[in-house]
């Protein structure tokens, strides 16, 4: 199966019902656009945004910079969303960036690069872990505890080389590490199976900073016991 970008995905900031961004503003809804775009590291977490040229974002203190620059899902897993909801999910709809085919981006492993068109090279970070503004976005009930149930989080990516990127561009997997550390492995490993997170560590300094401290720590103290309920 050929592994492209079916879409890339830019938001404008609007008013949103549930954000904690000063403003009030959100991203997320983010449309297909036509022609290529640009795709840079857009600087540290808190001052820089989205790593897309002319992409919004809203809430600085958690969503882009460096290490969230770059959001990708896939359209299988919206397909599957589509299903169970029993309602048509187009391209960007969850707020992603890119939106791929041919790929399990929620077995993509931390520190996983992807070259996508000429120049554009990217690494695997973390999942997305969701948020009020994302439930307040889908209007669904209970939507938060429904998406990190399923564990198809889709990837962030940091940007190791810059590049333009559009639509029909191929993907290609340059390095993929050997450990076990899968963007789904990290997701659940933070909402709901904590035994899972000394096991975080092996990513190593893939994941972002103020993660992998947090895994060293996990590591140096084990898994916790099993509770007996």
């Amino acid at each position: 199966m050929s592994r492209i970008l079916l879409s890339v995905n830019l938001g404008r900031a609007a008013a949103a019902a549930k954000t904690d961004a000063p403003g009030g503003l959100t991203g997320i809804d983010k449309r297909p656009t036509e022609g290529p775009v640009a795709v840079r590291a857009p600087g540290p977490k808190g001052i820089g945004g989205s790593g897309l040229d002319g992409d919004a974002i809203g809430d600085l203190r958690h969503h882009g910079g460096d290490d969230q620059a770059v959001y990708a899902y896939a359209r299988e897993d919206l397909d599957q969303w589509a299903a169970e909801l029993d309602r048509p999910l187009t391209n960007g709809v969850f707020g992603e960036n890119l939106t791929t085919s041919g790929l399990d981006v929620n077995d993509v492993r931390v520190g996983e690069r992807w070259r996508i068109g000429d120049t554009l090279l990217l690494e695997a970070t973390t999942p997305r872990i969701p948020c009020a503004t994302f439930a307040d976005w889908l209007g669904e009930r209970g939507w938060v505890k429904r998406f990190a149930a399923e564990a198809m989080p889709g990837s962030y990516f940091r940007v190791l080389r810059p590049g333009v990127v559009q639509a029909g561009d191929r993907i290609e997997v340059t390095h993929r590490p050997e450990h076990e550390v899968s963007v789904a492995f990290v997701f659940r490993a933070l909402l709901g199976e904590p035994e899972l997170r000394p096991r975080i560590a092996a990513a190593g300094s893939a994941l972002p900073a103020d993660l992998y401290a947090k895994a060293r720590v996990w590591a140096d103290k084990g898994a916790p016991e099993p509770r007996d309920d």
